[in-house]
């Protein structure tokens, strides 16, 4: 099993933590990870967009000229796609652009994203992350005392000194054991950890 460092908030080694072998220890599938990002970002997507097509727009209620006899070409509307001002063609409509893809696989690809936290020594543990109250400088302070710029900080449930504190900071966030994602793992150059994080995420996610 994986053994890391446990730190306090003064960044001093307080202990150790064996990690499970299968949350921590798997092999890196760059594949699932990829598979399930774009799954995360498909599902961000509002699909809100609209154009309209010929029978949307204003206008164009009878036939611009006779059908015969005028040596022009035939018209039926105004508002047909090669007007101008004329409707959209095959344009967006609002859609869903939510898919999933098998349990199994993402289970996988987060065992990846939390495994290559480990493999690379960005996986830092604390005994505990209770601030006093609500100040941000607190917070960027700590983040100073490990070294940390583009971080992912995550407790077993959100205190909110914690989560308020952390909120405004740049490529800093805050989640509860429940909201790890593959996306976030990546996206985020280091891991933070509680002892009990750790513990929740082995119980929800093994």
């Amino acid at each position: 099993m994986p053994k890391v460092p446990v730190f306090n908030i003064n960044a001093e080694q307080v202990g150790e933590i064996e990690l499970d072998e299968r949350l921590f220890g798997a092999a890196l599938r760059p594949d699932l990870m990829h598979e399930v990002v774009t799954m995360y970002l498909a599902g961000q997507r509002q699909g809100t967009h609209k154009v309209k097509g010929r029978s949307e727009v204003s206008g164009g209620g009878r036939k611009p000229w006779r059908q015969k006899g005028t040596g022009r070409a035939r018209q039926g509307s105004i508002r047909a796609p090669q007007w101008v001002g004329g409707g959209a063609v095959f344009g967006p409509t609002p859609r869903s652009y939510k898919y999933k893809v098998p349990k199994k696989v993402r289970r996988l690809a987060l065992y990846s994203a939390l495994s290559s936290k480990v493999d690379a020594g960005t996986l830092v543990v604390l005994d505990e992350l209770q601030l006093p109250e609500i100040k941000t400088k607190h917070m960027v302070a700590l983040l100073k005392k490990f070294n940390l710029n583009k971080a992912l900080i995550v407790d077993a449930e959100k205190q909110d000194n914690t989560a308020l504190s952390a909120r405004n900071i740049p490529n800093v966030k805050y989640t509860d054991a429940n909201g790890v994602n593959v996306y976030d793992l990546l996206r985020h150059d280091h891991l933070v950890l509680t002892k009990a994080a750790i513990q929740k995420v082995q119980e929800v996610f093994a």
